[in-house]
């Protein structure tokens, strides 16, 4: 099961990601590097609620994962939890 959701326009985003799973390959930093960023040579760091214009360099980068340690949820606008 892919950790992307479908892109939905005006919809806000989540991003989680989980550390404990990330091996610091950093394909994310590279597509998306104004969301995410490595602090030294492995320690992730990333914005949690970047920016919608972001939208499909996020999910780019979420794709390329290797380990799949990326997760972009949709937030509902009357809602804060996950809507996917």
């Amino acid at each position: 099961m892919s950790p992307v959701c479908p892109v939905i326009k005006g919809a806000r985003m989540r991003v989680v990601v989980d550390l404990n799973r990330c091996l610091g390959y950093a394909q994310c930093v590279f597509l998306a590097p104004s969301v995410f960023r490595l602090n030294g040579e492995e320690a992730l760091q990333y914005d949690p609620n970047p920016d919608d214009a972001m939208r499909q360099k996020v999910l780019r980068a979420a794709s390329a994962c290797p380990v799949q340690a990326i997760l972009v949820e949709r937030l509902g606008d009357n809602e804060g939890g996950a809507t996917s």
